[in-house]
């Protein structure tokens, strides 16, 4: 496999939790552990991904949906933790051994092995929080969720992209006309939140770069959003880049990444059909 190649996937996205997997054959990295340490266990081993490889944890923010799993797992596997100082003093990682937790700095690119990190801030209504770039040689994948806007710095960062995780958290006229209460629906709405499915689809028609091949649609509402809704809307402008939309309630399967990768499908036939079972009954995951 070209050394260039990423494999990539989320293990889970939502407000009930976000995980995503970036690596290449010898290590990898999570960016986010909001489900439990033996859950993302499970859904790594569906796809044949072992934990021996992940070599870090990135964390975005401190909400719980982003957290939920990092200190379990960052104690059974002795991985190390990167995150901000802000993010950090609103977080409890007391159970976490001080050497195992590293300042993360914008635009600071941290090495794990040949993959290359950068986080840069974003903005959402949390202490300090980051969106990151991963880079192996020259192929880029971004990790763009919990959005209030589209800043300049998403933007340019965007643009870079070979793939990327892009929230599309909301539909407009969902929100809107939906149960959520007022003050909800401004927090989600109001510039701090995240991005409607029309601000990420107007990014990626506008900043696209020629080079993207996948597009994952990510932290998508489960009252204010539909699945086959935003894949229709983004499929119609997507040209021959793939358009994956990340589940809530399972792993999407794993898509290589590169100049001279093919989507990596792995059980594909029955992870949907697990996500069908998942979708009936969400208690089973």
């Amino acid at each position: 496999m070209d050394c260039n190649t990423l494999f990539i996937t989320s293990l889970n996205s939502g407000s009930n939790g976000n995980c995503y997997y970036v690596g290449n054959n010898e290590e990898a990295i999570l960016i986010d552990a909001g489900i439990s340490c033996k859950e993302t266990e499970i859904r790594m081993k569906r796809l044949g991904l072992s934990m021996s490889k992940v070599k870090a944890l990135f964390i975005s923010h401190e909400h719980s949906d982003h957290i939920r799993g990092v200190c379990v797992m960052a104690r059974k596997y002795n991985i190390p933790v990167y995150v901000t100082p802000g993010t950090l003093l609103n977080c409890k990682f007391s159970k976490i051994k001080t050497e195992q937790i590293h300042h993360l700095r914008s635009f600071e690119t941290i090495t794990i092995g040949s993959l290359n990190i950068t986080g840069f801030p974003k903005v959402h209504d949390a202490a300090e929080p980051h969106s990151f770039i991963i880079a192996c040689g020259d192929t880029k994948v971004g990790v763009f969720t919990d959005l209030g806007i589209v800043c300049e710095e998403l933007i340019k960062h965007f643009k870079q992209c070979d793939a990327a995780f892009l929230e599309a958290n909301y539909d407009e006229d969902m929100l809107h006309n939906g149960r959520y209460p007022y003050y909800l629906k401004r927090r989600i709405s109001g510039g701090q939140g995240h991005l409607s499915n029309k601000q990420a689809l107007d990014l990626f028609m506008e900043h696209k770069p020629a080079h993207m091949t996948h597009l994952l649609l990510s932290h998508l509402s489960k009252d204010n959003n539909s699945p086959e809704l935003v894949q229709n809307l983004f499929e119609t402008h997507a040209g021959d880049i793939k358009i994956i939309v990340a589940s809530r309630y399972i792993e999407t399967p794993v898509f290589s990444i590169g100049p001279t990768a093919i989507s990596n499908v792995i059980a594909e036939t029955s992870q949907l059909n697990l996500l069908d079972q998942l979708i009936l009954y969400p208690s089973a995951g």
